[in-house]
């Protein structure tokens, strides 16, 4: 998306110094400077900015946006001496206080039961009998059945896709708020996608295209919220009770431009519990891949610059090892060239 190429890989971000209102700024060797202080520097280069208050309305005219930027760092990277005044307004990052990178979008979607091993385990854990034609199977038998349904899940099938609340995004730092009225929240580490140009039936050929970049999300959810239980059973899931409680999507920390990230298929995703590994698996482990589900989705939604589409999340959630996050828990998500998240775990209404 951008005729510039890039002498530095860089992020964007929101940031806030001192309790003072946040803004987007771009970060480069752990040193951040606000966006806005590049906007002489970008018209210099024959490259303006849009008028912005935030990421959302950079996203809106993403290929000037970026391009403007990688003008700009490409010049402070090659020069010292005629960019000493702009390269002086560089803070540290540890200085700030560091946001979601997007906070509002539009939409948030995301793709559910979409990692090979993670839905081949649930499928075994389940036991025989639990899917159709699988009574009396052996657990070996049970596992080449599970794996034989995905493989040609893969090839004939389509992802399956749900919306969730932009009000439960959270800070990449910021604590986890556990609903009083779970007692399974679990945590789903998850690629998150955010949307750089509109489009509406794109062809998974050209969908990568309309990527402006990669940052982390952890799908926090209530396992025991999911599935209606009174008289409207019926109705099946229930996304509202399951997924949407506030602080319920930690976001960030940094927007990565899709130009720094060489393949969203070949990333690792690590999830660490107290330390301890959760979750920790290879992107190229999803069954609909990044492109394929950016066509699937466009076939039914209109996409916009700034909606954030979650690809689905690995095997090792709480439900696997019937551990699920509690009071003063420390979840520690990263996903390589992206960055780490560290999140508390507090139960909502309780002071620390």
């Amino acid at each position: 998306m951008s005729h510039v190429t890039a002498l530095s890989p860089f992020a964007l971000g929101t940031f806030s110094a001192a309790g003072g209102p946040a803004f987007p700024g771009i970060i480069l060797n752990d040193e951040v400077i606000a966006i806005e202080a590049l906007r002489t520097l970008c018209l210099d280069l024959g490259c303006g900015l849009p008028e912005s208050s935030g990421m959302f309305e950079l996203l809106q005219d993403w290929s000037t946006t970026i391009r403007a930027l990688t003008a700009a760092v490409n010049r402070l990277v090659l020069s010292q001496l005629d960019t000493a005044d702009i390269r002086a307004k560089f803070v540290p990052v540890e200085r700030l206080r560091v946001h979601a990178p997007l906070d509002r979008p539009r939409q948030v979607i995301c793709s559910g039961a979409n990692y090979f091993k993670h839905v081949v385990d649930l499928i075994v854990a389940a036991g025989p009998g639990d899917s159709p034609d699988t009574q009396g199977f052996t657990p070996e038998q049970l596992r080449a059945h599970a794996e034989n349904i995905m493989k040609e899940r893969s090839l004939t099938g389509d992802p399956y896709m749900f919306s969730k609340p932009a009000a439960c995004i959270t800070g990449p730092y910021d604590p986890i708020l556990i609903s009083p009225h779970t007692k399974k929240a679990d945590w789903e580490l998850e690629l998150a996608v955010v949307i750089g140009k509109a489009g509406r039936h794109i062809s998974r050929e050209d969908a990568l295209s309309y990527v402006a970049g990669y940052t982390i999300a952890n799908d926090i959810t209530n396992r025991d919220q999911i599935w209606r239980r009174d008289d409207m059973k019926a109705m099946g899931t229930d996304w509202i009770a399951g997924k949407s409680s506030p602080t319920y999507l930690p976001l960030g920390p940094y927007l990565v431009p899709s130009a720094f990230v060489e393949d969203p298929q070949n990333l690792r995703l690590t999830l660490k519990l107290n330390a301890e590994v959760k979750q920790d698996e290879s992107t190229c482990d999803m069954i609909f891949d990044v492109a394929r589900q950016i066509e699937y989705l466009s076939s039914l939604v209109q996409l916009n610059p700034g909606d954030i589409l979650c690809t689905g999340s690995p095997a090792g959630n709480g439900a696997h090892f019937n551990r699920f996050l509690q009071h003063g828990d420390i979840v520690e998500s990263t996903i390589s060239g992206l960055g780490i998240q560290r999140n508390t775990c507090l139960v909502e209404g309780t002071d620390k």
